[in-house]
């Protein structure tokens, strides 16, 4: 048996409702008396409302009296007892449809007592606010560690940025440019702009940037006079150099690439340390970091305190 307190300003009734799991002879009534308040189990609440309603609109339709039963939409019947007397403590009892017994609560001003008092929920909103913190930052977390994995995945597999320095490209590349660079799945071909590690302690720890001009098992010579270009006999064309070629340097032509090299030179042709010269010679294609691929940054130019960044140059460099 489950006892609820009910309290309401309007009249007092007496419900009464039996076990529907008993026999009409030995049917218990639990007597429901009070006043109905706001403050109850929802379920419960529910359906002694209901029977409420049920009872009051059949008085007023005068379809019910004395005793007759009120059915309920449930499964249970309901029959209708004496008001109860002004002034007395309303006490609510609904039948456990198992037949347990629960607690009875006598009616009070303030809605639930300690034996039927209204959960909390403060304590769970928090709960709730934490974990919704807690999976906010661990969002924030997977998403700043796949950044940085796809940021070593892309420098270290696809492409990287290498700042320029010198004018050995002018032309194409000049000073202070950012350029980004790949390696993947990269071959060296005929006029590819590549960086690469020296052998030669002249030069530091510095890459160079030069243009490949022939590669493995090509032919180059370079006729200083014209300032002509030939690879297996060909004059090849350049429109992409700052001048003829006049500078010999220390090459001696002509000469054939060697396995697994190639010979380079700098689009600024008479301003450039590059194969001509011995320090640099045929380039081991095992040293080269990658290809040039695109001008991200145009380094600045112009008289000091007016430089600017010339963007029409921005984009891939051919």
């Amino acid at each position: 048996m489950r006892n609820y307190s009910l309290f309401d300003d309007e009249d007092d009734i007496t419900v009464e409702t039996g076990d529907s799991g008993e026999s009409d002879a030995d049917r218990k009534h639990a007597n429901v008396t009070g006043r109905h308040t706001g403050d109850a189990g929802a379920d419960d609440r529910e359906t002694v409302e209901r029977i409420i309603r049920q009872y009051r609109d059949h008085i007023a339709a005068g379809s019910i009296a004395g005793t007759d039963a009120v059915t309920d939409s449930g499964d249970s019947a309901l029959s209708v007892g004496e008001a109860p007397k002004a002034g007395d403590s309303g006490l609510i009892t609904v039948d456990d449809p198992d037949g347990e017994e629960g607690v009875s609560d006598e009616a009070t001003d303030g809605g639930y007592d300690s034996a039927n008092e209204a959960p909390d929920d403060s304590e769970n909103s928090a709960d709730e606010v934490t974990d919704k913190t807690r999976m906010e930052l661990y969002d924030w977390l997977q998403c700043v560690v796949s950044a940085i994995i796809c940021g070593i995945f892309i420098f270290v597999f696809v492409g990287r940025t290498i700042g320029v320095e010198g004018d050995s490209m002018r032309g194409t590349l000049h000073w202070y440019d950012t350029v980004i660079m790949s390696n993947l799945f990269y071959t060296p071909k005929n006029g590819d702009i590549i960086i690469f590690k020296p052998l030669s302690k002249d030069f530091g720890d510095t890459p160079l940037v030069k243009r490949v001009i022939a590669v493995a098992g090509q032919t180059i010579d370079i006729d200083f006079d014209t300032g002509q270009v030939f690879v297996d006999g060909v004059v090849i064309d350049e429109p992409y150099i700052n001048e003829p070629t006049t500078r010999r340097l220390n090459f001696s032509g002509p000469v054939t690439v060697g396995e697994g090299e190639v010979f380079v030179m700098g689009d600024n042709r008479n301003n450039s340390s590059d194969s001509r010269d011995r320090r640099v010679g045929m380039v081991d294609t095992r040293l080269i970091l990658g290809k040039v691929l695109f001008l991200a940054v145009p380094g600045k130019e112009g008289p000091v305190g007016e430089e600017t960044r010339d963007w029409s140059r921005f984009g891939f460099i051919y």
